[in-house]
């Protein structure tokens, strides 16, 4: 592998740079599929949304029902043969492409036999009016040695007859089915199962279809076995397990710093016909490969970090996984809609939407502006923090470290003001979230908390951007350094136009003071050595003269501040350290985990106000947090964006926690999700 440590380097991407990503809606139903093309796929820039298999099947509820074959009809779970139509044609006027699952290896096999989910009787390798005994495989044999490629192909997969797809009238009868679905506007399709059907045997079916759709096949190829991925690259594109596989290596057990050739540089198939993804439907599951390094939407941060590394990276055509909760691997779908009137069943114990993340989606829009240009500008701290620009097209900073990452890149792109597409959403030249400035010279700082990433790009330059609740900002971030947080740096929050505040609790000490920090790092920083109430840069620090919490405020474009002790609270003097702790704090980037309680110094019970958590032993989130000695506290964990507070919210479930403070001393108090 080609490393770089403390520098920078031009990659070289064989390949022309893939520019589109598309979604894989798994189980989703056909008018929840057309609601989400018109609403948000198109609007994203998705390419293409793959579909789950629309044919008839075994009436099950278990996921896998839809993938044992009763009839080439389309009545299944997803819907109606005429709600198949409808979400058809309102993708393709929304400019997003339905790709269909093709399960065509073989048929159905549960209880040998019964009615489908259309009303269609069958038995085991008896489906009236499609196929016959003829039609399968003879004689009948069970798929159990990889090394034989004939086994792999003319044997039964898991017990599910193998139909003999090397027959002309059977290449017919799947040519219709297919040709069927091109004729209501389906634009592509995934064959399931490719690996156990001879390359010949798709060429033929495909030779049949009219036009020319869009093709991948599932092969899962790890190497060492008797059929290899590069046999099928004459039908169309293939599946690159091995991509998943390793990307879900590296940023669970490795070095980010790995990453800086990845793709055919790891032995991967070329770029121009490889798909790929961070998990999929199967793998997800413990199926297909990867194994338990395979990370899924339950791995949080982490998986965010991992897909906004995929779409920023030039190598295959980008699946994004769109997912139900599960604990049970062989559990089926969420029994609600996705789409109830104007609001989504997203994000909660259901459908989990990992499409709609903001670093995922808003990545879609960033792939597509990269088209054309590799990566070059690497850089690493040698080991979990990287950077890459795509040659002036745009930039992506992650962090998979439990520190800040702040410092200053050549970007390569023109000078101007960047939306941070990770934490921001970008519409009609105007940024919700933080931006960026990049220097006539094309160089930018930046400054990314821990478990969190950064991305700008081309198509997402105005003139300034917003903030927190849409308020105007000088700075991308003011941070809170003094003596109450042992001159740590603690984000302050945008509450109103130019205006920060925070809430800091100060000791008896004879020496407590403070500053504001713009970058985190004091190269630009404001102290008031005139102690007239305006900050001036690198001014000296400002004194508080007596114990107490504080509400502190400053203002980025009149550089006034203000520090307002609170009266409330407190049954004796002084303060104690409080170490608070957050379990099971899964959360997507630009989404982190803080303390809210019945005190100022907790927020007051608002979650824009609340105390940031470190994620320093994901995902468990702590912090210590002075407060007033010989107190009781009510407080919970709450979840929130950290650019704009009103989103993402997740509450503590249950009563509120409450610790009661020493006279002196140190007191520890867990909650969790």
């Amino acid at each position: 592998m080609l490393l770089s440590v403390l520098g920078t380097l031009v990659v070289g991407v064989p390949g022309q740079a893939r520019a589109d990503t598309y979604v894989h809606l798994f189980e989703w139903k056909w008018p929840d599929v057309a609601r989400e093309c018109e609403v948000f796929l198109g609007p994203k820039g998705y390419k293409g949304v793959q579909i789950s298999p629309p044919n008839e099947h075994i009436p099950l509820s278990e996921w896998w029902a839809r993938y044992q074959p009763v009839s080439y009809r389309l009545e299944s779970r997803g819907g109606t043969r005429s709600q198949f139509i409808d979400m058809v044609q309102r993708c393709n006027a929304a400019g997003v492409e339905v790709y269909a699952d093709l399960v065509i290896n073989h048929t159905a096999s549960l209880n040998n036999g019964g009615v489908g989910s259309g009303g269609t009787s069958w038995t085991v390798r008896n489906h009236p009016g499609l196929y016959g005994p003829q039609d399968y495989h003879q004689p009948t044999c069970t798929v159990n040695n990889y090394q034989n490629a004939s086994n792999v192909q003319n044997c039964d997969l898991v017990g599910l007859p193998d139909l003999n797809t090397g027959s002309s009238s059977v290449q017919q009868t799947i040519a219709n089915y297919i040709n069927d679905l091109v004729a209501i506007g389906v634009k592509g399709f995934r064959i399931d199962a490719s690996k156990h059907m001879a390359p010949g045997d798709i060429a033929g079916i495909r030779g049949r279809v009219s036009g020319s759709p869009y093709i991948f096949q599932e092969v899962i190829d790890l190497g060492g076995e008797a059929v290899t991925a590069n046999q099928y690259y004459g039908n169309g594109d293939v599946t690159e397990f091995k991509y998943s596989a390793n990307i879900g290596n590296q940023f669970k057990n490795g070095q980010l710093k790995n990453l800086s050739n990845f793709g055919e540089g790891w032995g991967f198939m070329p770029n121009a016909y490889a798909v790929v993804f961070t998990d999929n439907h199967d793998n997800q599951r413990g199926h297909g490969a990867g194994g338990t390094n395979i990370l899924t939407y339950k791995d949080g941060n982490l998986y965010t970090l991992a897909n906004v590394f995929m779409l920023g990276w030039p190598y295959g055509y980008a699946q994004v996984m769109s997912s139900y909760a599960f604990t049970n691997t062989d559990a089926g779908p969420p029994g609600v809609s996705v789409h109830s009137g104007s609001t989504v069943n997203c994000f909660g114990s259901a459908w989990q939407c990992e499409h709609r993340w903001r670093p995922i989606a808003n990545m879609v829009a960033f792939r597509k502006a990269a088209q054309g240009v590799g990566v070059s500008n690497w850089w690493d701290n040698g080991n979990n923090q990287i950077a890459f620009a795509r040659s002036g097209k745009g930039f992506v900073v992650i962090n998979r470290e439990g520190g800040a990452l702040s410092r200053s890149f050549a970007t390569t792109l023109p000078g101007g003001t960047y939306c941070d597409i990770i934490n921001g959403d970008f519409a009609n030249g105007t940024c919700s979230g933080p931006t960026v400035v990049v220097d006539a010279n094309g160089n930018a700082a930046f400054n990314v908390p821990a478990m969190s990433s950064a991305a700008i790009h081309i198509n997402a330059v105005g003139s300034g951007g917003g903030g927190g609740g849409g308020y105007t900002k000088n700075f991308n971030q003011v941070y809170f350094r003094g003596t109450a947080n042992s001159w740590g740096t603690t984000a302050m929050s945008l509450v109103a136009n130019n205006t920060w505040r925070v809430s800091a609790t100060f000791g008896s000490a004879t020496n407590e003071r403070f500053k504001f920090d713009i970058h985190g790092d004091w190269t630009l920083n404001y102290g008031d050595t005139n102690r007239d109430g305006i900050a001036e840069q690198a001014g000296g620090d400002i004194p508080i003269t007596s114990a107490g919490t504080y509400t502190i405020t400053f203002n980025d474009s009149t550089f006034a501040y203000t520090a307002q002790k609170d009266s409330s609270g407190g049954g004796g003097g002084g303060t104690v350290a409080v170490t608070f702790t957050c379990t099971n704090g899964t959360t997507y980037v630009g989404q982190s985990v803080y303390v809210v309680g019945n005190h100022s110094a907790l927020g007051s019970w608002a979650p824009a106000s609340g105390v940031k958590l470190s994620p320093s032993s994901y995902p468990t989130w702590s912090g210590t947090i002075q407060l007033p000695a010989s107190t009781s506290f009510e407080w919970k964990c709450v979840k929130r964006e950290e650019a704009q507070p009103a989103q993402g919210i997740e509450w503590e479930s249950g009563a509120n926690n409450v610790v009661s403070t020493p006279a002196s001393g140190t007191v520890s108090t867990t909650g969790g999700f």
